[in-house]
């Protein structure tokens, strides 16, 4: 039924323009008209776009229909700005996406006539042609009264005289204008948006002596607002924005502070109250319904330190404890500071996958992490997955109050190391409230007021033992 409708329905309309005025002529601005294009997207799928037009303009009263604008714009954030000095302001403005299509059209055409046109196929050898009136049209079921019955099917196709309503085959905003000058100006109208959204992926290249690493930042831009962006002016900002009020999204952008150059990378990045700016140098197409990559940085020989660590639980510092794990995970980490050289620029959070070249020179997959917003000269680091050949064993030994809210406990941990070469495991204990260790057969270093943190050394292929026992007192 609904294919039928849908194939059959044609529409003969006469469309006339909408006036604010019976003297004010609908004038329509599309991307013809557009100067230049620039999009600012935020993380969280929220962006906004200045579309700047050269239009031409009547002293007195304006109607533009400006077309190509976001299906997903905030009507409620539109702001026109004369950029020619023309004493421009706008009266009204309202966003039509009440989009033409035999759906839409029906509905308007509830409890009106329109002519049934029977084709030939249904009527016999000529067409012919009635009279009705539309009594419902709901998801593309129709319910039609002829002047001697009811019939809930069409066949052949509707003409429909005029069009009632206003309909656009694309979201349009309407701004009525008024104007001190005529001629040409050149307006800027700022939205926000959504549909647009973007991450940062970085790619990370491990050289053979995982020494160093070559880093390549993408930023990964996704486009379904409804609308494409040709040649726009593409900058990101990262940091978490509060959009409960979205026009101070707008107010933000426009106030810049200190620009960090990174040409070389075709990239600039800013900071702006709490947040970063960066910049493409390079104008870009974000075509509707597409992902696309641009690159946001290159690094090279970037030192890296690579840690094996196995990292414990504060909860069984409390009570006996049967075996901790005859199989733990030993996790593989990678960390490097984002200083110096070609690094050194706030880093967007996003994902982190890092390769390396096989005895056959073919790249091979080690592992991914997410980052988070990193600030210039802080540490990324990185876990990989868990180590294959260097396995682990932790029991308590040993369990025992003293007192009331003191407890003593004994741990022995068990390493073992397959590789052909000696590995140093770092082993991370958080250990809740006031503690300290006893006695120990390695030497720990106190990384936090809650952590112990043990650096063992274990012989290529073969097993190296942690013993310590430690005092937790939980109250007092």
């Amino acid at each position: 039924m609904k294919k039928t409708l849908s194939a059959a329905l044609c529409f003969l309309m006469v469309f006339g323009p909408i006036t604010a005025s019976a003297d004010v002529a609908e004038r329509e601005s599309t991307v013809g008209d557009r100067e230049s294009i620039n999009v600012t997207v935020y993380n969280g799928s929220m962006s906004l776009v200045h579309d700047r037009r050269r239009i031409t303009l009547d002293g007195g009263l304006n109607r533009i229909a400006w077309r190509d604008v976001s299906s997903n714009m905030d009507a409620t954030s539109a702001l026109l700005e004369s950029l020619s000095g023309g004493g421009t302001r706008v009266l009204e403005q309202n966003l039509d996406y009440d989009l033409l299509n035999p759906a839409a059209l029906l509905q308007k055409y509830v409890g009106r006539d329109v002519v049934v046109v029977h084709d030939p196929q249904f009527a016999g050898e000529r067409e012919t042609r009635e009279t009705a009136r539309v009594l419902s049209a709901n998801d593309g079921n129709v319910i039609l009264r002829y002047r001697d019955r009811i019939e809930t099917e069409v066949r052949g196709h509707i003409v429909f005289p005029t069009a009632t309503g206003t309909f656009r085959d694309q979201p349009t905003l309407v701004l009525d204008l008024e104007s001190a000058l005529s001629g040409p100006q050149t307006l800027d109208l700022s939205y926000l948006t959504g549909g647009i959204s973007w991450r940062a992926d970085y790619v990370g290249s491990m050289t053979p002596d995982e020494k160093h690493l070559n880093v390549t930042g993408l930023v990964t831009l996704s486009n379904t607002s409804g609308a494409a962006y040709q040649n726009a002016r593409l900058q990101l900002v990262a940091g978490n924005v509060n959009v409960v009020n979205p026009q101070t999204i707008a107010g933000i952008a426009k106030a810049a502070s200190t620009e960090e150059s990174a040409a070389e990378q075709g990239v600039s990045q800013e900071n702006y109250f709490e947040y970063h700016l960066y910049t493409m140098a390079r104008p870009t197409t974000i075509a509707n319904n597409q992902t696309k990559q641009v690159t946001l940085l290159v690094a090279h020989a970037i030192p890296i330190r690579k840690t094996l660590e196995l990292r414990g639980s504060p909860s069984y510092y409390q009570s006996a404890t049967t075996d901790l794990g005859d199989k733990l995970p030993v996790g593989a980490y990678v960390s490097f500071e984002n200083r110096g050289g070609e690094l050194g620029i706030p880093l967007p959070g996003g994902i982190f996958r890092l390769y390396k070249n096989d005895s056959h020179g073919l790249s091979q997959f080690l592992g991914s992490d997410q980052i988070d917003h990193t600030p210039k000269n802080e540490t990324v680091r990185l876990h990989l997955g868990d180590s294959f050949d260097v396995t682990a064993k932790k029991k308590q030994t040993d369990f025992r109050f003293e007192g009331s809210c003191t407890t003593v406990s004994s741990y022995e941990v068990r390493l073992g190391n397959a590789k052909p070469a000696a590995q140093d495991v770092l082993i991370v204990e958080p250990i809740p409230a006031q503690w300290t260790i006893l006695s120990e057969n390695v030497p720990h270093v106190k990384s936090s007021s809650s952590t112990a943190t043990w650096t063992v050394r274990v012989p290529a292929d073969s097993h190296a033992t942690l013993k310590y026992t430690s005092r937790v007192t939980w109250c007092g």
